[in-house]
């Protein structure tokens, strides 16, 4: 019976974050579709809605990096069970991006505005390739294990999952080693209309990835992989395409 449970709640938590990353989509690029978005939230005196916003951001960067460290998921399977332990991290990501969401104070003035409609049409569209980028990157490394839902499975048909994944990249990552992030990254700053807010969120998100990635995603996989995650980190730029590259023959995990 745990192991149905266990099964049904991976697959809601993944159903659950699924609703909320469409809308999270929505509410990032301002779109009307959805009943509150980052330009059309609760408003409040700017010193007040900057820092209620920037306690958002930074309740998310605690939460989703402090639960992904090592240290912190030892621990913490002492009191999930180990099959649920990674949808229970993807449940505690979700909320705390529903909570952001929610209580986001909007600061609507323009910061730039692009009239041309032809013009629009392409940061939207290049908006969305962000967005794409970031879900392909996913399927790339083992989406059904990022969100915790190859974990539950293995566990109610009784296997038990290899514990040593080989590293192999592939497609995008042998392009920048964080593909995914890139994707994040298009995505916030693909703004054909750029307010103070949407432009607090992207550079305290960009500051966010950049730190986490350099320094504790990396630092992680350095732990896992040693000298063969090193060279890759020599061969393959970390997040803008630029540079001397050669094909790794490893794969990259996101944290």
């Amino acid at each position: 019976m745990f192991r149905l449970l266990s099964l049904a709640y991976a697959a809601g938590c993944y159903v659950f974050f699924l609703v909320t990353f469409l809308y999270a989509i929505a509410f990032v690029a301002g779109l009307d579709i959805v009943p509150r978005h980052i330009d059309n939230g609760p408003a409040a005196a700017l010193p007040v809605a900057i820092g209620i916003d920037v306690a958002l951001l930074l309740l998310f960067a605690v939460q989703h990096s402090g639960m992904a460290r090592p240290g912190f998921k030892r621990w913490w399977k002492q009191i999930v069970p180990e099959p649920v332990e990674r949808a229970t991290y993807v449940l505690a990501s979700t909320l705390v991006l529903a909570l952001l969401m929610w209580q986001w104070r909007s600061l609507p003035q323009v910061v730039w505005h692009v009239e041309a409609e032809a013009a629009r049409i392409a940061i939207y569209a290049l908006c969305a390739s962000g967005w794409l980028l970031l879900l392909y990157s996913t399927f790339l490394i083992n989406h059904f294990d990022l969100f915790g839902l190859r974990q539950a499975w293995f566990h109610a048909t009784g296997r038990r999952p290899d514990p040593h994944v080989p590293f192999v990249a592939r497609a995008f990552y042998r392009v920048v080693r964080h593909p995914l992030m890139l994707g994040f990254l298009v995505a916030f700053w693909s703004a054909p209309t750029m307010s103070v807010g949407h432009l607090l969120f992207a550079i305290a998100t960009t500051g966010y990835i950049l730190v986490a990635v350099k320094f504790l995603e990396e630092r992680d996989l350095i732990a896992i992989y040693g000298d063969t995650y090193r060279e890759y980190q020599r061969q393959v730029p970390m997040l803008l395409p630029f540079g001397r590259r050669k094909a790794a023959r490893r794969k990259p995990q996101e944290a």
